[in-house]
């Protein structure tokens, strides 16, 4: 049978003789397509990027000429005729490493993007325990809600969310259900208080870990900083951070009063100052006036460490003002702070039956936070004689108020 004359036909037969390999498909790429045309009719080749048809398509045999190893290919029934065996698996082997490859990325990046939506999920949504009126059903679910939160911190450990949500529910969880437990422990077991006020400071450390987190993502550093430069470090702080430098400042203010016997932790009380006043100027009434209330803690302290009784009622009038008077917890902190520490025994009383005489349904948002500091406010009647130097006893409203 006569060779076609066509100049496709030509080109094909020199390139043969001169390459001891058909063209795989690395090398299709290389060719003109007119070339590539006239192989793929020699070749029967159904798709030029992929390989020759599967039923008996073999390039002829050629005689070897001028000492040339003559091309051989695949005489198998249904070989695949255009790469020699040793391609095809190395090319077969190549393929499923980058299915396996493929689809393992697939799967790892769904699998982040499902952790992600359920993070985003329960650090955006409602809280659904602050307006809760059982302060034991939420003792017990707090917990589970944390371990999952951390779990998907593992997955996510760059999520200010989490890092947010971690810092505010083990601050929380650790002063409304374990240090008051250990207040109301002091006369009764001490050894039972000490053993709350401890892991009350483990979950405040962990809370202000978080915290300092949250803040490391955007200030790298800043919490060697806060501890060496308190002032600068929390200048550097900007208003969307505000909800993460509160939470962690109240986190380490709050390991600081149960560590008092800690030098290595009460020595970090100007950072805590320093993010707070930060939080005061960039906005006072954040969260209904919580920064003012908690540096009515930050007056209180003795002149010697930068305290004042008058800022402190400052700083209470402020925050009464910015919640309309429906959070109890400012009268309660100026309370057993300032009345206590000069003594003022009737200003203690007059300042927790304000607090008791709060109706926790009017503001149902703070619902449960009014219903514990108002433990706290009978707690602290009941424990008065024990504040005050003088053996003046509890005026007939207070008692009325304790026993509801």
């Amino acid at each position: 049978m006569p060779e076609p004359t066509r100049p496709g036909w030509r080109r094909a037969r020199a390139w043969r003789s001169a390459s001891s390999s058909p063209p795989g498909v690395h090398e299709l790429h290389r060719i003109s397509p007119r070339f590539a045309a006239a192989l793929r009719r020699h070749c029967r080749i159904r798709s030029g990027a992929l390989a020759c048809s599967p039923l008996k398509a073999r390039l002829p045999r050629t005689r070897p000429t001028g000492g040339q190893p003559r091309m051989m290919t695949s005489r198998r029934r249904g070989g695949k005729g255009c790469l020699p065996a040793g391609s095809r698996a190395r090319a077969t082997g190549a393929v499923l490493v980058a299915l396996v490859l493929g689809s393992t990325a697939c799967g790892c990046s769904i699998q982040r993007m499902a952790v992600k939506s359920m993070a985003n999920s329960l650090t955006t949504g409602p809280d659904v325990f602050s307006s809760d009126d059982d302060p034991e059903l939420v003792r017990d679910a707090i917990p589970f809600g944390l371990k999952t939160l951390e779990s998907l911190l593992q997955t996510l450990p760059r999520h200010e969310g989490l890092l947010l949500s971690l810092c505010r529910g083990y601050t929380q969880y650790a002063y409304a259900f374990i240090q008051l437990d250990a207040e109301s422990l002091e006369n009764t077991d001490r050894e039972g208080a000490g053993r709350l006020r401890a892991r009350a400071l483990k979950l405040y450390l962990r809370a202000r870990g978080y915290g300092l987190r949250g803040l490391e993502l955007r200030h790298p550093g800043i919490s060697e900083e806060l501890k060496l430069r308190p002032e600068q470090a929390a200048a550097k702080l900007t208003l969307p951070e505000l909800p993460m430098l509160y939470w962690t400042a109240a986190a380490w203010g709050s390991a600081i009063s149960v560590a008092k016997d800690r030098p290595d932790i009460t020595a970090d009380l100007a950072a805590v100052k320093a993010l707070m006043v930060r939080g005061l100027a960039l906005r006072e009434d954040f969260d209904h006036g919580a920064i003012h209330e908690a540096m009515i803690v930050l007056e209180s302290l003795p002149a010697a460490m930068g305290g004042s009784p008058d800022r402190a009622r400052d700083h209470f009038r402020r925050a009464v003002a910015l919640s309309s008077g429906q959070r109890a917890s400012p009268y309660v902190t100026l309370a057993e702070s300032v009345s206590v520490m000069q003594q003022n025994r009737a200003e203690f009383e007059r300042l927790l039956r304000q607090a008791l005489a709060i109706d926790p349904d009017r503001n149902p948002p703070t619902r449960l936070e009014t219903i514990l500091t108002q433990q706290k406010a009978r707690a602290l009647l009941a424990r008065e004689d024990e504040f005050f130097l003088d053996s003046g006893a509890p005026s007939d409203s207070v008692k009325i108020e304790d026993s509801k």
